[in-house]
C-alpha cells in the first residue's frame, strides 16, 4: 500500500494547518485534530481528510484519533503532536489552573494521543512520531519567564530520546522539532520586532520551514531521537 496516513493535531491554524495541507499534497491521508476544527472552516472533510474535534488532553480524543485512522485507512504511518499551548509568567505566580492547562496540553496531549498510535505501529512493525517542540526547552532566554513551557517541552525532548532507543527494534521512530517563534496567528504584528531579537538571525521563522523540517524528519529513515532545531540558531547559545 503506497498511500500512507498521518494524524496531526493543533490543526486549525499556523503549523498544523500547514503541514496538513502539505501532507495531503504529498499523497497522505490524514486525520485532523483541533478543539473546535469542524466550526473553523480551515479545512473540509474529503476522501481523505478527516475531521476530529477535541481536546488532546482527553484520553479518549487520543483514543479516537486512532481509531478514525485505522477504520478509514487501515493504518497509521506517521503521527505529529503539534497541539500545544504557551502561558508566560513568572512560576511564584503560577496558578494551579494555569499549569494543569499547559500540562493537560502539552504533556498529557502527547501522552494520550502517542500511546494508542503507538499500539498500532507495533502491529505495522513500523511509523514515525514527530513532536513540535520548542528551542526554549534547551536555550531558556532572560525575562522570558514560562515555567510550562520550558517543563512540559523539555519532558517531549527527553520523551522522545527514550523512545526512540526504546522502539528502534520495533521500526518506529520518534523525532522533535525545537522551533523558534514561527510567524502565526499567535503571535501579534506589533510584538514582531521583538520576537525577531530572540534569534540569531533576525527574523521570524515560517510555518513553511518547520513543516520542511517534519518532511525531512519523515524521510530521514536513518534519523531518530533527534531534536531539530528550526530556531535562527537560538538553540546555540548566547549571543
Amino acid at each position: 500500500m503506497n498511500q500512507k496516513t498521518a494524524i496531526v493535531t493543533g490543526t486549525s491554524s499556523g503549523i498544523g494547518l500547514g503541514l496538513v495541507k502539505t501532507l495531503l499534497a504529498n499523497g497522505y491521508s490524514v486525520v485532523a485534530n483541533a478543539r473546535t476544527l469542524t466550526q473553523s472552516n480551515t479545512l473540509q472533510s474529503s476522501e481523505h481528510c478527516f475531521l476530529v474535534d477535541g481536546d488532546v488532553g482527553n484520553k479518549s480524543l487520543g483514543e479516537e484519533l486512532s481509531k478514525v485512522a485505522i477504520e478509514n485507512t487501515g493504518r497509521i504511518d506517521l503521527l505529529v503532536n503539534n497541539a500545544g499551548i504557551f502561558v508566560p509568567g513568572n512560576f511564584h505566580e503560577y496558578s494551579e489552573e494555569q499549569y494543569r492547562s499547559i500540562m493537560g496540553t502539552n504533556a498529557d496531549g502527547f501522552f494520550y494521543v502517542t500511546q494508542p498510535a503507538v499500539r498500532h505501529m507495533l502491529k505495522q512493525q513500523s511509523g514515525h512520531v514527530v513532536t513540535i517542540s520548542t528551542t526554549l526547552a534547551v536555550q531558556p532566554i532572560r525575562g522570558l519567564n514560562a515555567f510550562g513551557t520550558y517543563f512540559s517541552k523539555g519532558a517531549i525532548n527527553a520523551a522522545t530520546k527514550s523512545l526512540a532507543i526504546e522502539y528502534a527494534d520495533s521500526g518506529i521512530r520518534f523525532n522533535a522539532v525545537g522551533a523558534g517563534i514561527i510567524d502565526t496567528p499567535m503571535h501579534k504584528p506589533e510584538n514582531h520586532d521583538y520576537l525577531k531579537g530572540l534569534h540569531p538571525i533576525h527574523r521570524l521563522g515560517s510555518v513553511e520551514e518547520v513543516v520542511d523540517a517534519v518532511l525531512y524528519l519523515e524521510h530521514a529513515s536513518f534519523t531518530t531521537g533527534e531534536v531539530l532545531h528550526v530556531d535562527g540558531g537560538a538553540h546555540a547559545g548566547r549571543w
